[in-house]
């Protein structure tokens, strides 16, 4: 009998991002931001004070706010 063969695992499928534009988020408050993002089918927010060090990945699902005294001031996807 020959060596057996291990079944691989399915590569996943990226989800499709929200038909969503991130400018819609400027000027609102962080908290009520974050809320809409997520009701709206972003798996994952990052709210980043003004000037962070972050890495350049791009995340598919991620929607990234800079917020400043509690408010949204940019908001970009990845």
């Amino acid at each position: 009998m020959g060596p057996s063969v291990a079944a691989m695992a399915p590569i996943p499928t990226p989800q499709a991002e929200p038909q969503d534009s991130p400018d819609a988020y400027v000027g609102l408050d962080a908290a009520g931001a974050e809320r809409r993002a997520r009701e709206r089918g972003w798996s994952t927010v990052r709210s980043l004070p003004p000037g962070a060090i972050i890495t350049m990945e791009y995340r598919t699902g991620r929607l990234n706010f800079e917020v400043k005294d509690g408010r949204v001031v940019r908001a970009w996807k990845g």
